[in-house]
């Protein structure tokens, strides 16, 4: 039965209704109108609902009017499986904390200074959201007491049990008050999770989300049948034939996801890993980097993933099918969101794939459709299209027509035609794209049969981004032209060893060589250049050129007229916690 409730019906406080109204909530979602009464009530609760159901807001609101303001310590503590998913949550409540002008919260987790966390404590926090461990951390310290902590909240139970932190969870289960309220929020009810309910709650009101609310309607969600050797080249296609604004890549190691990165960058696809070997700070630098489109895509685990929450990702792409069906929905909901249509594609590697992709159409209750990979006929027609669009929209801007009918008449006086001149000017545009897949076809058959040509290596020092970091290892005036010498030593090594002569790259018309003082030992990949030049220095990623790297130092490619914004840019930076220095390559 539809839910017609309303907020004002839940017997929440006036200044909460003021905050769900300035936020733009029209009406409760179920599991916001069955558990916020029973919460509000001070009953133990289990609620069973997965991400995008409005679950934070659901104990967020209650526990917001039944913390007492007057009181500067913990009262409520609200345990996540990760630091992305206590930021979004504390974050939340500071929202919906707006108009309770005395009341505070704090979020406590790993990777961010202690001593920070520590100061605000001292200075009283009612409400406190964290990681099991730090959680933990603080209580052996002495600076969390949660004697007077009447509420618990543990948010997505399952995701933590699954990481190990039953202990930390019972430990700190131990430090509260007999005599409190426990509510449990989980994706599924395993056994471990009915263990601890039944160990830790008090005849609990039991509430389930029905499956039918995590609608994939505006997801068109697709599959390609694809050797594991080839799923790198295919997904690089689909990138470029459908120019997504923002995707995320989601696979199952962190390994992989540090190879996925390092190969789409190769391919000149600006993209940033986010995995929990990161720090908080190397996390938030690489969301920052995602939501302000300054990487294109983010290739994550699932358990880094929690908590994310962009409205423009157009496409999940599963280069690893997920191990269970609750992960499948987490990472399909990244797209579709805010009313919008999103596209989700898997990639199928034998036959329990197949299978797999069976079982997630029955839990989904959606049609996965196989798809066919793009022909070179395809990606050529598609790129006509996209040509056409684009000139329909330049010549839509009439005030700017002027300055290049100019231009248009002087190529008139020379004789050609205007078909001659529109024919040049289309394979200026698609003429190297063009070659390019003619040279390299990935026909279906291709996607089946053909093994990778030659290794990642020479692709990566081709073209790439990332993050930033460096070390200083010649004098400013000689290091540029030493490393030429240098370059080209390290080049007849490399040469001697392939059994040929290292090939001299052609520079680009209008593009300037650059020396950075980092190479392979400083452990700097083509990705790291390409984003540390992105980010800071606001270079497109496609307009940067070649990269060489050598064992102690490298070269970049980039336009001419950014050479000295660059340099200037950079020289007060880091790649991966480095000093780094560029300047005018003078070899």
């Amino acid at each position: 039965m539809e839910n017609t409730l309303k907020f004002s019906d839940l017997g929440i406080s006036a200044e909460i209704l003021k905050s769900v109204e300035e936020m733009g909530y029209t009406q409760p979602s179920e599991i916001q109108s069955q558990a916020i009464p029973f919460v509000l009530q001070g009953r133990d609760v289990i609620g069973q609902a997965q991400t995008g159901t409005g679950k934070t807001a659901a104990f967020a609101i209650p526990i917001i009017d039944l913390v007492d303001s007057e009181l500067n310590h913990p009262q409520a503590i609200i345990l996540c499986p990760t630091r992305e998913l206590a930021v979004q949550v504390e974050g939340e409540i500071q929202k919906l904390a707006k108009f309770h002008r005395r009341i505070n919260s704090v979020a406590i987790y790993g990777g961010e200074s202690i001593d920070r966390q520590i100061r605000v404590l001292r200075k009283g926090v009612q409400i406190v959201v964290g990681t099991p461990g730090r959680v933990q951390d603080h209580i052996n310290r002495g600076t969390l007491k949660l004697d007077n902590a009447g509420i618990i909240v543990l948010d997505e139970a399952d995701e933590m049990l699954d990481m190990g932190f039953r202990d930390d969870i019972e430990a700190i289960l131990q430090e509260m008050p007999e005599e409190r309220q426990t509510v449990f929020f989980s994706a599924t009810m395993a056994k471990p999770i009915l263990d601890l309910t039944r160990k830790y709650q008090n005849n609990p009101e039991i509430i389930k989300v029905a499956k039918k609310e995590l609608t994939v309607d505006l997801i068109e969600q697709v599959y390609y049948e694809v050797k594991n050797s080839m799923k790198m080249d295919l997904m690089a296609r689909l990138m470029t034939v459908n120019n997504y604004a923002l995707s995320v890549v989601f696979c199952n190691t962190k390994r992989m996801t540090d190879e996925v990165t390092e190969t789409l960058g190769s391919k000149g696809i600006l993209a940033e890993a986010l995995h929990g070997d990161l720090s908080q700070a190397q996390r938030d630098k690489v969301m920052g980097k995602f939501r302000k489109g300054l990487c294109t895509v983010l290739v994550a685990t699932d358990v880094a993933a929690r908590g994310i929450d962009v409205d423009n990702v157009e496409a999940v792409f599963n280069y690893d099918l997920p191990l269970d069906e609750e992960y499948y929905v987490h990472r399909i909901g990244r797209t579709g969101r805010a009313g919008k249509s999103g596209t989700a594609i898997n990639f199928v590697s034998g036959r329990r794939d197949a299978m797999k992709v069976r079982d997630l159409e029955r839990f989904t209750k959606a049609t996965i459709n196989k798809m066919s990979p793009p022909s070179v006929a395809d990606l050529i027609e598609l790129k006509k299209a996209q040509l056409v669009k684009d000139v329909h929209r330049v010549l839509s801007k009439e005030e700017d027509n002027q300055i290049f009918e100019a231009t248009v008449g002087q190529l008139l006086t020379e004789g050609l035609s205007i078909e001659q001149i529109a024919l040049g000017l289309i394979k200026l545009q698609m003429g190297d794209a063009v070659k390019e897949m003619r040279e390299k076809d990935f026909s279906l058959d291709s996607y089946g049969d053909r093994r990778r040509e030659g290794g990642r290596e020479g692709g990566r020092d081709r073209f790439s981004r990332g993050e930033r970091g460096g070390s200083d290892r010649f004098s400013r005036g000689e290091r540029s032209e030493r490393g030429e010498r240098g370059a080209r030593r390290e080049g007849g090594r490399e040469a001697s060893r392939e059994g040929g002569r290292r090939p001299e790259r052609v520079r680009e018309a209008n593009m300037a060589r650059l020396f950075i003082n980092l190479g392979k030992r400083d452990r700097i990949r083509p990705n790291d250049i390409v984003g540390a030049i992105a980010g800071e220095a606001g270079v497109p990623g496609r307009s940067i050129g070649g990269i060489d790297i050598y064992d102690n130092f490298s070269f970049v490619d980039v336009p001419q007229k950014d050479a000295d914004h660059v340099i200037k840019v950079m020289k007060h930076n880091t790649i991966k916690g480095k000093t780094v220095n560029m300047e005018i390559s003078k070899g």
